[in-house]
């Protein structure tokens, strides 16, 4: 798969379209969201990270172009440069993107991580609901996203952040990227009103809704403009469960 990586990293660096970082939010108050995960891991030897999150003990999920060499995962973490006590750091025993992943439209752009051991799941380490088929969110629905990632002007925080979005019609994003979006497996959300959005570092983490995993940071413009384009769970959870039962220890 290493050479679909020079290709997504044109693609990020264009005018069109960059992945993930949390612009116009606020830190979160530590370990409110036991689920969220600081992923870690190179692209032709540089580092890169992104967000991922906890679904079972054993797995999460983050983006497919968050995918590397050596990847490393911290549980439990608030503060990303100091040693917690509630951090867990566990090996990643394989990554699994989605066979159909496009590095170009990023579509399919969902991967999941299994990890060497299970986590232990306390205040500061839990999982994180996935939705049900039948969900489907209306445009206006508030929701929120959080993430490690650097602001607008390109500084990257070392506590989690987060920031209120709101669902966003399809054909809002279908305008804006036009081959790019599919209403089928993505979904739209941001506010072209306010300064607030996902940016880089923040790619992988999860757009939750009502407490439910909803979608996956996947890519926008790399003006940090709203609205931008999220990985819409419901379509694969079939492939999910079907994943994790097939790689159960």
């Amino acid at each position: 798969m290493h050479f679909l990586f020079p290709l997504l990293v044109i693609l990020l660096q264009s005018p069109g379209a960059r992945a993930g970082e949390i612009i116009g939010g606020w830190e979160a108050k530590p370990h409110s969201r036991p689920y969220m995960a600081y992923l870690k891991f190179s692209i032709e030897n540089k580092d890169s990270k992104c967000g991922a999150f906890l679904v079972q003990e054993d797995f999460l999920l983050t983006a497919a172009h968050c995918w590397g060499s050596s990847i490393s995962i911290i549980l439990g973490a608030h503060n990303i440069k100091e040693p917690e006590k509630t951090q867990q750091k566990i090996r990643v025993l394989r990554a699994i993107p989605h066979p159909q992943y496009n590095n170009q439209t990023f579509n399919n752009d969902i991967m999941l991580l299994q990890l060497e051991k299970k986590a232990k799941l306390n205040r500061a380490v839990n999982l994180l609901a996935l939705p049900r088929m039948k969900d489907r969110l209306r445009p206006g629905k508030r929701c929120t996203v959080a993430g490690w990632g650097c602001d607008i002007a390109k500084k990257f925080p070392n506590t989690l952040q987060e920031v209120e979005l709101k669902v966003r019609k399809d054909n809002e994003c279908k305008d804006k990227y036009h081959k790019y979006y599919n209403r089928t497996t993505q979904m739209c959300a941001g506010d072209p009103k306010e300064r607030k959005a996902s940016f880089k570092g923040d790619s992988g983490g999860p757009l939750v809704c009502d407490r439910v995993a909803q979608g996956i940071v996947s890519y926008g413009r790399n003006d940090g403009s709203n609205p931008r384009v999220y990985t819409r769970i419901f379509s694969f959870l079939s492939w999910i469960k079907k994943t994790m039962n097939a790689h159960e220890y």
